[in-house]
């Protein structure tokens, strides 16, 4: 078990030392060369997410992630990695524009179609808000196009407010 985990922790150091030659440009990764040897099974904001939305919602989540093959995991990770590069070109205009309201409303449907949760309308609201409340949220958001998490939070409020009547 200790040489499976001195194993796993090579691979890592490996993967961190090419993309540290990648990034001054030295030399090119492939996403999937970028992550070899880490384990997201475990991921670090679970128990945050379960005090925040409950066991129940959480477990929902990983058993419908789980159950993926790779290639549907690699399937909902371009889906999603698509909608956030069309929000992203689609940032400097109003967030009540038809445009970004048609592409915060994939949003929505892909969070409710892919994580075994329904998201309501006041839900996804406040996950918008949550998007600039929380800098780990906006850091990760804002890698496609800076201000795109205020613009999601600012398009999901609209969006929220308009299909509640």
């Amino acid at each position: 078990m200790l040489m499976e985990k001195r194993e796993r922790l090579d691979q890592m150091i490996a993967t961190i030392e090419k993309t540290i030659k990648h990034m001054k440009g030295e030399i090119q990764m492939s996403n999937k060369e970028k992550f070899e040897g880490f384990d997201f099974r475990h991921h670090p904001y679970e128990e945050e997410a379960r005090k925040r939305w409950g066991d129940e919602a959480v477990d929902r989540a990983n058993v419908k992630v789980r159950n993926m093959t790779k290639e549907e995991q690699k399937a909902l990770s371009q889906e999603m990695e698509s909608i956030y590069q069309k929000l992203a070109a689609l940032r400097h205009q109003s967030p009540e524009s038809e445009e970004a309201q048609a592409a915060i409303k994939e949003w929505h449907d892909f969070l409710n179609n892919h994580f075994n949760q329904y998201y309501t309308l006041d839900v996804f609201k406040g996950l918008g808000q949550l998007y600039v409340e929380d800098e780990r949220f906006t850091k990760n958001i804002d890698q496609y196009g800076e201000g795109l998490a205020e613009f999601m939070r600012d398009a999901m409020r609209i969006f929220a407010d308009k299909n509640k009547k």
